[in-house]
């Protein structure tokens, strides 16, 4: 199931979802909004690997930008596919909070 547009349907995510808006929160999460206009939290302390390393320094987290719906940080050295990361997200519910 996915929103897109304010309707929900049946079935699985099309790929080519985009990221549309990026905020950093604390810890390592992240809140993303999707092209279909779901929210999700992302946390990036489950990225493994090297090129991940520097995502642990708040200096470099706090400063993702989008480019062509994928979040980057340090100019595109650093980048997750947005069907990564919608993959590894979970619903945000931003009523309950």
């Amino acid at each position: 199931m996915y929103i897109k547009d304010g309707i929900c349907y049946a079935g699985t995510l099309a790929e080519g979802i985009k990221v549309t808006a990026v905020k950093p929160l604390r810890g390592g999460m992240m809140l993303v909004t999707f092209s279909t206009g779901e929210k999700r939290l992302f946390d990036t302390t489950q990225l493994k690997g090297s090129a991940f390393a520097p995502l642990a320094r708040d200096e470099v987290f706090q400063h993702p930008t989008i480019f062509h719906g994928v979040i980057t940080w340090q100019n595109g050295a650093i980048d997750i596919a947005p069907e990564t990361v919608y993959r590894m997200s979970y619903a945000y519910d931003d009523v309950a909070i």
